[in-house]
């Protein structure tokens, strides 16, 4: 078996492909070091959401450059000149480059598993000794405090779906329904998700929160807003005719006072017909008077 050398005259191409990948490389990275990466930075969560796409696509930058570049520079200049059909050279293995290939493929992998396990590790933690906000998934933690002002424990919020509308139940202020999602800035939120009818799904982009709402689930996710202005609310599961039209756009995220004025509003305007309406529990099963679809 003969063993795959890199002949002289194929050095000076294997510098200007190394100069052009360094460059290019450089670039790339710092163009996506630059760019404002989706969900944003309105909420805790959306914004390590955020460093999360910025960290993939810088790493991801270098290896998408080399792939392009070695493609074009083979077109250009290894392109075949003659009609002939002729085999090129066979090329039967290079210990060294393949060693480097898998090692540096290696590294990339495992740092990125080992980021991901020490993401959800710190989330679990965050959970475990108390921290609300910075968890995402379920939690047996205690409810918030309803007393005006109060920035202490996760506030309670039932996020209740059907077609095609979201509607809000705030544990803290006596079961207060809303329909729309209003989110005191710097105080952490755990969101009950929910569903009367079918599977919906509650996507709340700008803050990054994305949880399925399945009939008789209770789905938690928790979310701290860092961020005061409006965010909309979707569907983001396909739940029947008009599902397109299963959207919120006045969901907003208001300071602690203007929160406690809007919320003390709400109660007022909910006491007339609070004695009809099911009290807070995870499980929400009123019996609808009206049945769209």
């Amino acid at each position: 078996m003969g063993v795959f050398r890199i002949e002289e005259a194929d050095r000076p191409h294997l510098l200007r492909l190394l100069i052009i990948w360094v460059v290019l490389s450089i670039v790339g990275i710092l163009a996506a070091l630059q760019i404002h990466y989706p969900p944003y930075d309105q909420s805790v969560q959306g914004l390590d959401q955020s460093r999360t796409l910025a960290l993939l696509t810088v790493l991801a930058t270098p290896v998408f450059i080399g792939v392009v570049i070695m493609v074009l520079y083979s077109a250009i200049y290894f392109r075949r000149t003659t009609t002939e059909l002729v085999d090129g050279p066979p090329m039967l293995g290079n210990t060294p480059v393949q060693i480097a290939w898998i090692a540096i493929s290696a590294v990339l992998v495992l740092f990125l598993a080992v980021f991901g396990i020490v993401t959800l590790a710190s989330s679990n933690v965050a959970q475990a000794v108390g921290t609300p906000g910075r968890s995402i998934g379920q939690s047996g933690g205690q409810t918030g405090s309803g007393t005006i002002g109060g920035t202490g424990p996760e506030l309670q919020v039932q996020v209740v779906a059907q077609q095609w509308y979201f509607t809000y139940r705030y544990a803290d202020y006596g079961g207060v329904e809303t329909t729309h999602l209003y989110l005191p800035v710097d105080r952490p939120v755990e969101l009950h998700v929910t569903s009367l009818d079918i599977i919906h799904s509650f996507w709340a982009y700008q803050l990054g929160v994305k949880a399925d709402a399945n009939p008789g689930v209770d789905n938690i996710f928790h979310v701290t807003a860092q961020k005061t202005g409006s965010f909309q609310v979707r569907c983001a599961e396909l739940c029947g005719l008009w599902h397109g039209h299963m959207a919120d756009s006045e969901g907003q995220v208001v300071s602690q006072s203007e929160f406690d004025t809007w919320i003390a509003q709400q109660q007022k305007d909910y006491e007339v017909i609070s004695k009809a309406v099911p009290s807070y529990a995870p499980f929400y099963f009123p019996e609808p008077l009206l049945k769209a679809g």
